[in-house]
């Protein structure tokens, strides 16, 4: 077996056709149908099932793509460093609340604690960090959202808060007890399917009996602040991204009484990755983060059932 048997045996099971992985790689369809077949007898499994002239992949295929992918992946990055002169790089994954509050910061830290390491960064919702980081696109994820699948395994490293927001001249503003049925009068602008955030609140809302309307549906945190600033619509929001508007009094937060939309924030990376000494060291700087954000005497609204 080798790392020629797992690259054409990748690019089957993505694409679902030996056909396709032969047109990729411009080798002959029987070339490819040999290869799966020198890892079935290698391994004493059955790959793929053949039904009506389609692959499907078994269990055991499945199992062998997730190693295949982090074994090609590791290579890839050998051949290159050892061709180029090493250079260690982390890849990191941060949904839009971390990218929007303090991704800058920690990538600068991590910088100066390791000068001679490149990083690469990308920003998206929780659903696809995650399937970049079973990929093996990503090394690292930080996250804000519900990590599904059990590959993965979650480090907590800094807590976080969900709130809602309006802007300081709304009728909710000021008032110490909000009823979660006046919600159902209010129009939300809120993050888009897939977000941590997103997810959060709904279920919160849901298991309340609360139906709110939602008036928008944007990707970027400061479409969310200045729809709540110029629009007196509400917003469910981390509490780090409104720390500013928070402390200079723009906006007025109003938190729910049991806590529920309280949350960790989740430095994520795939079980079978090794745990690097980077890894380690952007653990440590994101517990560094770990802190209050508001100021301790800033006045906010509590949720209430009637």
């Amino acid at each position: 077996m080798t790392i020629r048997h797992l690259v054409i045996f990748i690019a089957v099971a993505e694409t679902g056709k030996m056909s396709s992985a032969a047109a990729k790689f411009y080798i002959s369809q029987p070339t490819v149908s040999q290869t799966i077949k020198e890892l079935e007898e290698h391994y004493g499994v059955l790959l793929f099932d053949r039904i009506s002239k389609r692959l499907y992949i078994t269990q055991a295929g499945k199992n062998l793509l997730s190693y295949a992918k982090l074994v090609v992946d590791q290579f890839n990055q050998l051949e290159n460093n050892m061709f180029t002169g090493f250079t260690e790089k982390l890849r990191i994954g941060a949904t839009v609340t971390v990218g929007s509050c303090i991704l800058s910061s920690v990538i600068n830290q991590f910088k100066e604690k390791k000068p001679n390491m490149d990083t690469f960064s990308y920003v998206n919702n929780t659903k696809v960090i995650e399937d970049k980081l079973l990929n093996s696109e990503l090394d690292v994820g930080i996250v804000e959202g519900q990590i599904k699948n059990r590959d993965l395994i979650t480090l907590p490293v800094m807590k976080d808060s969900l709130v809602i927001v309006c802007n300081k001249n709304h009728r909710f503003a000021g008032k110490k007890k909000i009823s979660m049925k006046e919600l159902e009068k209010e129009e939300f602008v809120m993050r888009e399917e897939g977000s941590g955030t997103r997810e959060l609140f709904e279920h919160y809302m849901s298991k309340n009996g609360i139906k709110i309307k939602v008036s928008g549906e944007v990707t970027c945190p400061d479409a969310i602040k200045k729809a709540v600033m110029d629009n007196n619509c509400l917003a469910a929001i981390s509490e780090r991204l409104v720390e500013e508007e928070i402390n200079t009094e723009e906006f007025y937060t109003i938190k729910c009484k049991d806590n529920s939309l309280e949350r960790s924030l989740l430095m994520v990376y795939y079980k079978n990755k090794f745990f690097t000494e980077s890894m380690k060291t952007l653990y440590e700087i994101l517990k560094s983060f770990d802190k209050d954000v508001r100021k301790k005497d800033i006045a906010s609204g509590i949720l209430i059932h009637e």
